[in-house]
């Protein structure tokens, strides 16, 4: 068998993908793979303008989202060309919104909608008595 270099992967920086951004030189990442698609751009059924938009950044789920068939997939093989330092690739940070104080709009204090919460109720109840007598009596 070979000396095992035919099994060795080539590395590439997000930085180096991200200079291969043109029509006749078009790479992109997906699943930490990437793939050098600059001759498949005319052929692409979404037009060309999908794959070069997703150049210089990990493109994994802009593939994902649209679904691509099992045929899509096996033709990825072809234009290959190594694997992406994930270590060059800046990590996701979930939006956190900055803290605000709360803020009561109505200025309404809590104890005065506690109390109201207590006397309509009862207000209706008593309305409900009212007119059930008076009723009853007519």
């Amino acid at each position: 068998m070979g000396s095992g270099e035919e099994n060795a992967k080539v590395y590439y920086s997000l930085s180096e993908v991200a200079k291969h951004s043109s029509r006749e030189d078009c790479w992109l990442i997906i699943n930490g793979k990437v793939y050098n698609v600059a001759k498949f751009l005319e052929d692409h059924p979404g037009g060309d303008e999908v794959l070069l938009a997703v150049t210089g950044k990990d493109a994994t789920d802009d593939f994902e989202d649209v679904g691509h068939s099992s045929t899509a997939r096996a033709m990825m093989d072809e234009y290959y060309v190594g694997e992406i330092d994930v270590s060059t690739i800046p990590t996701k940070v979930k939006y956190s919104p900055p803290k605000q104080p709360y803020y009561n709009q109505d200025k309404t204090s809590d104890f005065i909608i506690k109390i109201l919460q207590f006397l309509v109720p009862l207000a209706i109840l008593g309305l409900a008595v009212i007119v059930r007598i008076y009723t009853k009596t007519a």
